[in-house]
Formats: structure tokens, C-alpha cells, sequence
């Protein structure tokens, strides 16, 4: 089935009348464009700025109120499915920053709260109770979430697991990095539609801008919705995208059930090869982060040799110019050589020096990564899931381990482990510093969106070593991070992104400089933590067997 689809972004003021009729214009304005199904940006009713709690709720919408009743006459009018997002007041005292979907005939379809709040929302708004609903309607299975709950992954996960099809994201943001790297790689790491809308213009009073901008060190424009809303494929593709600035009307013709596909190159399915009995830490209440800073720098290095009997020597050139860690990629001494050979192999190259490497090996049970100093194996990590190379495991890993080192703290996720979005969550939970990933990239969103997006929502540094003549890259965390720590260098927009080094396919040997101790640096805005600040009450459907 093929629907057309409209992610709908405009700028929202103080006046919820003139925001309204904005709202009821753009709608029709996708509707002549022939859209079925139309997501407007988050915070419709109001510029998201309040002076206390109280007033947000005073300003909210309300059951049955004008601005609601006008929403849902218009998805009548239109003949539309329309989704949008709205700062909302409950007869109990709660205000929500709330997703409501109307249907073709102006009823309520479903609803939900929003479950992680962003920066100052979290002191006017409560967050959800509850997950929201996957609503199966004529257009397919439609989950709604908001702007920071797609800056982590378990929101998108749960709709994901629970039947989405199409997720439909309402924005209120200034970050590029939204639609360079949050928004669309929700949709390759589930294999789902995303429908995401984003405000434009400024996201505060005009009367405080120039004041914010002082204080923050941040050019005005920085400080307007970013927009560039968009429609992602379930590989990551953005078919459709609009501008940086100005209002605009993105449409797009969809085949949904392309999202019912969940199978990778290997043969694999992305959500059933899961491993949820291992997730549970995910649902822990936050404990914080226990240990301290690792070190401020750590050199490493990606080694990739074209031959198994290359691999010492190239290992002790990486060592020699400086390297601290070498990771080496998968198989780099052959797929099926067992964990003392390799270890063998490689240790004397590192004799004499305060380097590590990372291997790959075959174990009894299956792959396993080695952690490897002078002395032989400090420590193995198996492989956890059966994708890529341990479809056939005979018993796949039962925990991420994580290894204690001068600068910091390790840990290894091997081959096709990489995939999983929970294996990094858990290395964050661990407190580790740095992620070693030898693997091999078997689509183009896993370097291109997912492991950069691994590191950005945990704050870690990856380490990514794919096999030469494939891809491989170093994330690295910069201390230039949020707006509400000083930048050293001229502000970006990108919020949440790591530094990348992409590495030649021809290179056998890349150095790079990672950062351990910004992995203890987890606080993208006031009160809003990437990791503790997960929505670790609502997490059932990813820790859960279905």
C-alpha cells in the first residue's frame, strides 16, 4: 500500500490564536498536495517558554477546547489522518507535552505524553505515565513520540517493537544534528517509516533573544527552529526533506509495508535477534555514573590488514607511532582462528610498549573479541547475538563484560553486535569510556548513522574497524557539547554528535585521537542526562520476550 505523507514546519509565537491558524492553513496546504497523513511540529499551541509551571498549564490546551475542537474539524475537512503535538493541561493538574492523532472523521484516535523532557520543559511539564499506542488504522500502524525521545533510542524502540510502521516525530528544535543524525537513523535501526516535523523561526521570545545570545556565546540564528523536516525510509534514506529555514511542506509517497521487512543482508531479522533477557539493566532505576574520568586523551589506532600474515607487523608499526589501542578489524587474522593462536600472534608486537589491542577470534562457542597485552589475553567479550558471523553461535555471550585500563574503562562489542542499539546502552550503563567494534559494515546506515549515533546518545568513544577495502571510523566526544557548557570553537548546531574520522578503504593503518574523560559528560541540557534520563520505567517491550 503506498500513502502520500506531509511533515508540516512553520514558526509558532506567544499568540495561540495566530498559531492556530497557521496550524489549520498548513493542513490544508498538505491536503491539496493530496497527503493522507499529516505530522505538524511539537509545541503547536505555544511557543515553548514559560515563566513558571503555573503558566504552562494556565496556556495549555484542554479537552474539547477551541483549539483542539478546530484540529480535529480540520482533519474532518481534509479527509486526513493528522498528528500533532501540543502542550496540554489534565483535569488532575498535569500539563504534558502531548501527541494527539485525529482521524479522516475528526475523532481521536490515540494519544500520549511525552516521556523524556528536554531542558526546561522538565520544570513545566510531567512526563508520561505510560508507553504510547501503536494506533492500526487504514494507513498502517502509526506510533507517535517528540523531539528528545528521539535523541535516545528506547522510545522509537518500544513503538518499533510493539507493530509500528511509521512513527510520526513532532520537533521543537534548534539542532542540526536532528536531521542529520537522530531523526533518520530511528528508521534504519528499526527498519520503520519516520515522518518527522520541526519548527522554524525562533524558539524564543524575540524579546529574549538578543540577551540568550549574549549569554550563551550563540548567534541568533542558532537559537531558531532548525526545520529541515523530513521522510525516512526504513534503510535510513531520506526521500524527502525541507529547508533550513521557512515554512514548508514536505510530501512524499510511501510504501509502508516496506517497514514489515526486517531482514539484513545476512539473513537476520533486526528485532528478533534481539537478546531482551539480557537488557534488563535498561529498566534499573539511574544510579548515576559511579566511576570517575578516564584520562583526557587516548591515541588509537584502526589496523586493517589485506593479509591475516600482516597483521603483528602492522600492529607493532601502530604501537611504535604512538598508539595506546589498536583495533584491529574482524577476522583480521582469519575467520576461523581460535583465541591462543591469534593471541600468540599478536602479543609480542606489543611487548615493551603500555599498548592494547582489540582482536577477533573463534571461540568454542562462537565469535569472540580478545582484549590483548604483552602478556597474552587480558580478557574476551563473546559475541551476544546471532547475526553476521554467529548466526550459527553455539551459545552466544551472556554479558557485556568491560575492562579496566590506565586511561579509562573498555568495552568490546563484536561483529554484527554493533547492529543492536541496546548493546551500547549497556556499555553506558557499565560506565565505559571507549567501545572497540571490530565488525563488518554490511549496510551503508550502520557507519553512516548508527555507530555515530551510538556514540552520541550514550557519550562514548567508538572505535569502528571494518575489514580494508570496507568502511571503518573513530567517533570521538568533543567537550564542546550542549548549549549550556562554554565551546571552544564557534558553535555548530550540532548538539549531540561525535567528531568523526572516516578512514580511507585502502588504509591499512588510520591514527586518532579519542576522548575518555568526556564519556562522564552525559548532561545535554539542564536536567536532561543521556543515559539516566531514559525512560527507564517504560522500557518492558525491550527488555521484555514477545
Amino acid at each position: 500500500m503506498t500513502i502520500r505523507v506531509a511533515a508540516v514546519q512553520f514558526e509558532v509565537g506567544q499568540d495561540i490564536g495566530a498559531n492556530l491558524a497557521t496550524c489549520l492553513r498548513l493542513v490544508a496546504d498538505a491536503a491539496r498536495q493530496g497527503a493522507q497523513l499529516v505530522v505538524l511540529p511539537e509545541f503547536c499551541n505555544h511557543l515553548a517558554w514559560y515563566t513558571d509551571r503555573a503558566q504552562a498549564h494556565a496556556l495549555a490546551t484542554r479537552p474539547g477546547d477551541d483549539f483542539l475542537t478546530a484540529i480535529s474539524a480540520s482533519a474532518a475537512e481534509h479527509r486526513v489522518h493528522l498528528k500533532i503535538n501540543v502542550t496540554h493541561a489534565y483535569p488532575d493538574g498535569r500539563t504534558g507535552g502531548t501527541n494527539f492523532l485525529f482521524g479522516p472523521d475528526g475523532a481521536l484516535l490515540g494519544s500520549c505524553d511525552k516521556q523524556v523532557l528536554m531542558g526546561a520543559e522538565n520544570d513545566h511539564l510531567d512526563p508520561a505515565t505510560g508507553v504510547g499506542p501503536v494506533l492500526d488504522t487504514p494507513l498502517g500502524r502509526l506510533g507517535m513520540y517528540a523531539c528528545m525521545e528521539g535523541v535516545i533510542p528506547e522510545t522509537t524502540r518500544g513503538l518499533a517493537l510493539r507493530g509500528a510502521q511509521v512513527l510520526l516525530n513532532s520537533l521543537n528544535s534548534f539542532a542540526t544534528d536532528e536531521a542529520a543524525l537522530h531523526i533518520p537513523v530511528r528508521a534504519a535501526e528499526n527498519r520503520v517509516w519516520v515522518i518527522a516535523a520541526n519548527k522554524v523561526g525562533p524558539l524564543l521570545p524575540a524579546e529574549h533573544l538578543p540577551a540568550m545570545s549574549r549569554g550563551l556565546g550563540v548567534p541568533e540564528q542558532w537559537l531558531h527552529g532548525a526545520g529541515e523536516s523530513q521522510i525516512v525510509a526504513p534503510d535510513g534514506t531520506v526521500v524527502a526533506k525541507g529547508p533550513r529555514t521557512g515554512e514548508a511542506v514536505v510530501i512524499a509517497d510511501i510504501a509502508v509495508e516496506r517497514a514489515d521487512d526486517k531482514r539484513r543482508p545476512d539473513g537476520s531479522d533486526i528485532l528478533a535477534a534481539r537478546r531482551p533477557e539480557l537488557y534488563s539493566p535498561l529498566g534499573d532505576a539511574p544510579a548515576g555514573r559511579r566511576r570517575p574520568p578516564g584520562a583526557p586523551s587516548l591515541p588509537v589506532a584502526v589496523v586493517r590488514p589485506g593479509d591475516p600474515g600482516q597483521a603483528a607487523d602492522l600492529l607493532g608499526k601502530a604501537v611504535a607511532e604512538g598508539a595506546l589501542l589498536a583495533v584491529l578489524a574482524e577476522n583480521a587474522l582469519g575467520a576461523h582462528v581460535g583465541p591462543a593462536e591469534v593471541a600468540t600472534a599478536l602479543a609480542p608486537a606489543l611487548r615493551g610498549t603500555d599498548g592494547y589491542a582489540v582482536a577477533t577470534a573463534l571461540g568454542p562457542d562462537g565469535p569472540v573479541g580478545l582484549l590483548i597485552g604483552p602478556d597474552g589475553v587480558v580478557g574476551e567479550q563473546p559475541q551476544l547475538h546471532r547475526a553476521g558471523a554467529a548466526r550459527d553461535a553455539v551459545r552466544p555471550g551472556g554479558a557485556l563484560r568491560t575492562f579496566d585500563l590506565p586511561w579509562g574503562r573498555l568495552a568490546i562489542v563484536v561483529g554484527d553486535d554493533a547492529v543492536f542499539p541496546e548493546t551500547f546502552r549497556l556499555a553506558a550503563l557499565a560506565d565505559a569510556d571507549v567501545v572497540a567494534v571490530p565488525f563488518t559494515p554490511r549496510e551503508p546506515w550502520e557507519l553512516a548513522l548508527g555507530l555515530p549515533e551510538r556514540a552520541a546518545e550514550n557519550r562514548l568513544n567508538v572505535i569502528a574497524a571494518g575489514r580494508l577495502g570496507t568502511g571503518a571510523a573513530v567517533f570521538t566526544l568533543s567537550a564542546d557539547f550542549t548549549l549550556w557548557t562554554t565551546w571552544a570553537g564557534p558553535f555548530t548546531g550540532r548538539i549531540s554528535s561525535p567528531l568523526r574520522t572516516d578512514i580511507a578503504a585502502d588504509r591499512p593503518v588510520t591514527h586518532a585521537v579519542v576522548t575518555p574523560a568526556q564519556a562522564a559528560n552525559r548532561l545535554v541540557s539542564r536536567r536532561t542526562d543521556l543515559v539516566d534520563g531514559r525512560p527507564w520505567r517504560l522500557v518492558q517491550a525491550l527488555t521484555e520476550r514477545r
